[in-house]
C-alpha cells in the first residue's frame, strides 16, 4: 500500500478526474491501479483571492509497487502507507474472573466499555443518568418549559456532553498509535457517514449521535457487558491503598480492583467525594466567557470569500485567539458553524451556555465560545476544588441577571464595546432558549475577563469582517470549557495514590472534546487490560 500526499485538485472535480490525478501523478496506466482510498481531504482557505482547491492524502493500490518506491525514493510526498489498524493489547483469560467496572457513559466511558467488551472483560458500566432517548425528553423539557432535571440533561446521561454539541471528532492531540483512527471507525461502524474517515475537520451532529450511542451500547451488551443507567457512585470501598470497589446512591455495592472513573467536567458532587476520600487532585487551568452569535452568511462570505456557500465546503468555521494587555488571552471556544446556543446547566439556579449543530449545520446562526484563561495560580488559589467553587458562584449570578428563571443574560457586542446595557435586539436573532435577558454583561465576569474580551473584538475584527457587528450577540456564560481539576494519574494510569482507580477522560483532565476523550477512553481500557492481565507496557 502506498500513500500520495498533498495532491491538489478543484473543489468541483469528478471522481473520475481524482482517479486521474492519482494515475498522472504516479506515471502509470489506469489498469495499474488497482484501487484507492482517502485518508485525508483538507483545503486552505486562508488566501481570499486564489483558487480554493482540495488537498488529498490517498492512499493506493498498485501492480507495481516496488518499482514505484524506487522511482520515487526521493520523493517525500510518496511513501509507504503508514500501518494505522488498531491491535489489541490482549485478551481475557479464563483466568481472570473479575469485572472492571467504569463509572461514566461520555464518550471516554463508551469507549473504555467497548474496548474492554472488546478485549472479553465483561465491563459494568455505570451511567448516573437515563439512557439518551429519554435524557434527550429531559433536555428539551429544560429549553422549552425552563424544567431542569439536575441527574438527566446536557451534562448527564448517556452520551456525556458531546451528545449535545456539534459532534466535533477533530483534536490537536498527539496520537501516535492512531487510536483516534480506532475511533472513527468504531462511530463509522454505528452509523456515522464515512466521511468522517477523511475530512479534515469532521463531525456529526446531535441527532446522529442519539442513535450511534444506542448502537455501541448494543455492541457492550452483546459482548457480555452491562449498561446500568441512574446508577450514581457516592462513595469508594478502599483497603488501603488499594480500590476495592464502589458504592452506589441505593447502597448497593459492586467489587472490583479496576474502576475506570470517566466523569464529565460536571459531576461536581462526585469530585467533591473523592476529595473527602483523599484521592490526589489538584487544580488546573480552564476558561470563562460568553457565546457570540453572528449570521452564518457573514462568517461564510468572511472566510469562504466568493465560494461562500458552496455545496463541497458547508458552513464555515473559524479559531481565533488573541492576546490582551492585560495578560489574559482570549480565544474562540467550539465554535458551532450553522447551529445554535443551548441551556447546559446540570444544576438548579444556575445558568451555563454550550453551543451545538446538526449535522447539516444550517440554522441561520454561527455561534462559538469567546472565552478568557483562568490560572489557579492567580485567580483561585488554594483547594482544587476552588475552580469549582468560582464556576457555581459565576453560573448563580448570570442565573439571577437573567431573570431567576433559567434564561440568560445578553447583551450586543457594540453595547458591550461601549460598556452600556442592551435594551432592545438588532438584526441578530439569539438561538438560546429558553431565551435571553438583555442587560450589561460586565457585572458576569472578573473585571479581567471582561477588560480582555472588550479589547479582543476589534482585533478579531480585523482577522473576520464583522466579527464586532453592533448588532451580533453575547450570551452568558460560558464556565464548562473544560474540568477545573485533574485527578493526577501516574505511568500505569492509575491515580498517584489509590491503586485500581483509573481516572479518564474530560472530568479527570486528560481530554477535551469527543475525540480525545474517545481516545483516552481507549488507552485506559488497554492500561487496565494489562493490569488485569499482568502485561508490562
Amino acid at each position: 500500500m502506498l500513500r500520495i500526499t498533498e495532491l491538489k485538485l478543484p473543489l468541483d472535480h469528478s471522481d473520475d478526474e481524482l482517479r486521474a490525478a492519482i494515475v498522472q501523478r504516479l506515471g502509470i496506466t489506469d489498469e495499474q491501479l488497482l484501487g484507492f482510498t482517502l485518508f485525508k481531504r483538507s483545503y486552505d482557505a486562508r488566501k481570499k483571492n486564489s483558487e480554493l482547491l482540495f488537498i488529498y492524502t490517498i492512499d493506493l493500490e498498485t501492480s507495481n509497487e516496488d518499482e514505484l518506491l524506487r522511482v520515487f525514493a526521493d520523493d517525500p510526498k510518496i511513501s509507504v502507507a503508514p500501518d494505522v489498524s488498531y491491535k489489541f493489547v490482549g485478551h481475557a483469560t479464563p483466568a481472570v474472573q473479575e469485572r472492571p467496572v467504569v463509572v461514566g457513559f461520555g464518550p471516554c466511558g463508551i469507549f473504555a466499555g467497548l474496548l474492554l467488551a472488546q478485549m472479553g472483560f465483561k465491563p459494568i458500566v455505570l451511567e448516573r443518568g437515563k439512557e439518551v432517548r429519554q435524557r434527550t425528553k429531559d433536555t428539551w423539557g429544560l429549553w422549552r418549559k425552563s424544567v431542569l432535571n439536575p441527574e438527566s440533561n446536557v451534562q448527564f446521561g448517556e452520551g456525556g456532553a458531546g451528545t449535545f454539541s456539534d459532534g466535533k471528532l477533530y483534536s490537536q492531540i498527539k496520537d501516535p498509535q492512531h487510536h483516534g483512527r480506532k475511533v472513527l471507525e468504531e462511530f463509522v461502524k454505528a452509523g456515522a457517514p464515512e466521511e468522517i474517515l477523511y475530512i479534515n475537520k469532521p463531525h456529526i451532529g446531535t441527532f446522529r449521535l442519539t442513535s450511534m450511542v444506542e448502537k455501541m451500547r448494543e455492541e457492550i451488551i452483546s459482548l457480555g457487558g452491562e449498561v446500568r443507567f441512574e446508577q450514581k457512585v457516592t462513595d469508594l470501598l478502599v483497603d488501603g491503598e488499594q480500590l476495592t470497589g464502589v458504592v452506589l446512591q441505593n447502597g448497593e455495592q459492586l467489587l472490583s480492583r479496576h474502576v475506570v472513573l470517566a466523569l464529565g467536567h460536571s459531576a461536581r458532587d462526585t469530585f467533591r467525594m473523592l476529595h473527602a476520600k483523599g484521592v490526589f487532585m489538584e487544580a488546573k487551568p480552564f476558561s470563562v466567557g460568553f457565546r457570540i452569535e453572528h449570521p452564518q452568511s457573514l462568517i461564510d462570505k468572511a472566510r469562504l470569500g466568493k465560494y461562500a456557500g458552496h455545496p463541497k465546503l458547508g458552513a464555515a468555521d473559524y479559531k481565533l485567539v488573541y492576546h490582551a494587555k492585560n495578560g489574559r488571552s482570549v480565544y474562540s471556544f467550539c465554535m458551532c458553524p450553522g447551529g445554535t446556543v443551548v441551556a447546559a446547566t446540570s444544576e438548579p439556579g444556575r445558568v451555563v451556555t454550550n453551543g451545538m449543530s446538526q449535522y447539516s449545520r444550517n440554522e441561520r446562526n454561527a455561534n462559538s465560545g469567546l472565552v478568557v484563561g483562568i490560572d489557579p495560580e492567580r485567580d483561585y488559589p488554594g483547594s482544587p476544588l476552588a475552580g469549582i467553587e468560582l464556576q457555581e458562584r459565576l453560573e448563580s449570578h448570570a442565573y439571577v441577571m437573567g431573570g431567576s428563571n433559567y434564561q440568560a443574560p445578553a447583551q450586543l457586542v457594540g453595547d458591550f464595546v461601549a460598556g452600556r446595557a442592551s435594551t432592545a435586539l438588532g438584526s441578530v436573532e439569539p438561538s438560546y432558549k429558553p431565551g435571553v435577558t438583555l442587560c450589561d454583561l460586565a457585572a458576569s465576569l472578573p473585571a479581567f475577563a471582561i477588560e480582555a474580551i472588550r479589547e479582543a473584538l476589534p482585533a478579531f475584527e480585523r482577522q473576520i469582517k464583522g466579527y464586532s457587528l453592533h448588532d451580533a450577540v453575547l450570551t452568558g456564560i460560558e464556565t464548562r470549557t473544560s474540568s477545573p481539576l485533574r485527578i493526577t494519574r501516574d505511568d500505569s494510569f492509575q491515580s498517584l495514590n489509590l491503586k485500581g482507580l483509573f481516572p479518564a477522560g474530560e472530568g479527570a483532565g486528560y481530554a477535551g472534546g469527543i475525540l480525545s476523550a474517545g481516545v483516552d477512553g481507549i488507552r485506559i481500557a488497554e492500561a487496565v487490560a494489562r493490569d488485569m492481565l499482568g502485561l508490562k507496557d
